[in-house]
């Protein structure tokens, strides 16, 4: 049976693209580069604040990464200050986790956000909704590495085949079926179906509130002998 969900942050439960925008494009106009388009950061983000500034700067006209060191460390300074910035939850989000808690199972995120801002924002945006938050951590290798999920399954005292995964990008399917758990693409974040069934994805959910009909009919799956 099901006895954990755990989630990504960033295009999972907050919709952080026009924060992450916003934050970089003011660092590309400080070093006298261009604005990026909002939606670029759809495919920017997902593997790290440092991969994410590194595709900034090459689109923006530093393709040898002259201003990286300093580019990165502005970018975490400013979220360090502000990791709330323009961040939202997703419609749906605050309701299934609810709706999930009832039922009893445990909730973590699992982010390549450094870990002090993802706490920050899980706690401003959730409360207390989600038990566990483990963010990038120099003692904990950065996604697509199965570590941050595999940890949050051995706090709960549960096995990685008890856990369903939840995330919007290569990077979380990868994680989630690195980890041995059952991996959900979420639909409503940063990329789209092809990306998400093509790099692993066991189903995928087009709103928060799928999450709890993929739940039940596993768990029914599983009573009825449909699966093993």
């Amino acid at each position: 049976m099901i006895r954990a969900f755990i989630f990504d942050l960033d295009g999972t439960l907050a919709d952080t693209l026009e924060s992450m925008a916003s934050v970089a494009n003011k660092i590309m106009k400080k070093f006298g580069l261009r604005e990026l388009p909002v939606d670029n950061f759809r495919y920017y983000s997902g593997e790290g604040a440092d991969m994410l500034i590194r595709r900034c700067l090459k689109d923006a006209g530093d393709p040898e990464l002259v201003h990286f060191e300093e580019a990165r460390s502005l970018y975490r300074k400013m979220f360090d200050e502000d990791p709330l910035y323009k961040v939202k939850p997703y419609s749906g989000i605050p309701e299934i986790l609810t709706e999930l808690k009832k039922r009893g199972l445990y909730l973590a995120v699992c982010s390549n956000k450094p870990h002090e801002a993802a706490v920050k924002v899980i706690r401003q945006l959730f409360g207390d909704k989600l038990d566990l938050v483990i963010g990038q951590s120099d003692r904990i290798r950065r996604k697509p590495a199965p570590d941050a999920p595999l940890k949050a399954a051995e706090t709960f005292g549960v096995s990685p085949e008890e856990c369903m995964y939840v995330g919007d990008t290569r990077t979380d399917m990868e994680t989630g079926k690195a980890a041995g758990m059952y991996t959900i693409g979420a639909l409503w974040g940063f990329r789209d179906r092809q990306e998400l069934e093509s790099s692993g994805a066991d189903t995928v959910a087009g709103n928060p509130g799928e999450l709890l009909y993929i739940y039940e009919e596993y768990e029914h799956d599983k009573i009825s002998g449909k699966r093993s």
